[in-house]
């Protein structure tokens, strides 16, 4: 049974920084694309950062270029969202969703972690 765990989020001013963790099992992270989308109240789901594959290759959305890194350990199945510089307009619940190589369906989420940044 495939399951995903995020952690870290919470409440942060602006400016400050977090890092949301995704630990993986019943898969390896390493021949799946892991991403992390973000839902705002009121708001669609969105977008956030994926990382492809073993050789790592990544993709953020202009709203988190330059603030945002995503990477994954590989032995510990583990995908790490680090957000710096945070503002009020990233408050949402962060879930992490994973899909085969081959697929353009995310398959597997996660629960989601509340990430709050106060002004």
């Amino acid at each position: 049974q495939v399951q995903l765990v995020e952690s870290g989020g919470g409440l942060v001013q602006a400016g400050g920084s977090l890092r949301l963790s995704c630990a993986a099992s019943g898969l390896t992270f390493s021949t799946y694309i892991v991403a992390w989308f973000r839902q705002a109240p009121g708001k669609d789901r969105e977008f956030v950062a994926a990382i492809f594959g073993s050789g790592g290759s990544t993709t953020y959305a202009d709203s988190v270029k330059g603030r945002f890194t995503i990477s994954r350990d590989n032995v510990k199945n583990t995908v790490f969202l680090q957000m710096n510089s945070l503002k009020p307009e990233d408050t949402a619940v962060y879930y992490c969703a994973t899909r085969p190589l081959w697929s353009s369906v995310y398959k597997y989420w996660g629960q989601g972690t509340q990430v709050t940044v106060s002004s």
